[in-house]
């Protein structure tokens, strides 16, 4: 079932912030829209799966448990993204998944990241990583790698063979990163 108010605010003509986060806003205060925006995000093959994607990546941002519910959906979907306008907002939000998880041990999301959620991400930061992708979701990658390493013995010593590999033909970002995530991984 499609949701025409939802359609109506991610058909904005111009991809400015304002008008991105005037969608997540939106959706927000209509939270029984969410699971058809992440619908779009992954099921939609025209422009509107980018935009739903910039709109879910604030939502996210802003409230975190929306998706907690959904996670089954978004990691079943997330291996099939390839288009970088809807991997990069994908990246981001695993990223702070990741954050969430680990690092800051929030018992919301602690009770929904599953293990299966957490291979088939490390599948997915593992291609992003080594296949010609953007620098932002590289090094958004090599975060949910570091964190999901500390679980996990046998990634870290994976990323830093790829890292070290990959570390001198990288950009600027790429490298700064990539020296980060070794040092955090040597300690």
């Amino acid at each position: 079932m499609t949701h025409p108010d939802l359609v109506n605010q991610l058909n904005y003509q111009k991809a400015y912030r304002e008008n991105r986060l005037k969608a997540a806003q939106w959706v927000l205060a209509h939270p029984h829209t969410f699971r058809q925006l992440l619908t779009y995000c992954f099921e939609d093959p025209t422009e509107l799966s980018y935009k739903a994607a910039w709109a879910f990546e604030f939502v996210y941002l802003e409230e975190p448990a929306l998706l907690y519910p959904h996670f089954q959906y978004f990691f079943n979907k997330l291996p099939s993204v390839k288009m970088d306008q809807i991997l990069r907002p994908m990246a981001h939000v695993c990223e702070m998944i990741c954050i969430k998880y680990y690092k800051k041990q929030e018992p919301a999301i602690r009770e929904h990241f599953s293990k299966e959620n957490k291979n088939t991400l490390t599948e997915c930061a593992f291609d992003w990583l080594i296949t010609d992708q953007k620098v932002a979701c590289q090094v958004r990658a090599m975060t949910c790698l570091y964190y999901l390493g500390t679980e996990f013995n046998w990634i870290h010593p994976e990323l830093k063979q790829i890292l070290e590999s990959n570390i001198h033909k990288g950009s600027a970002g790429y490298k700064s990163r990539a020296r980060k995530t070794l040092e955090q991984i040597s300690r």
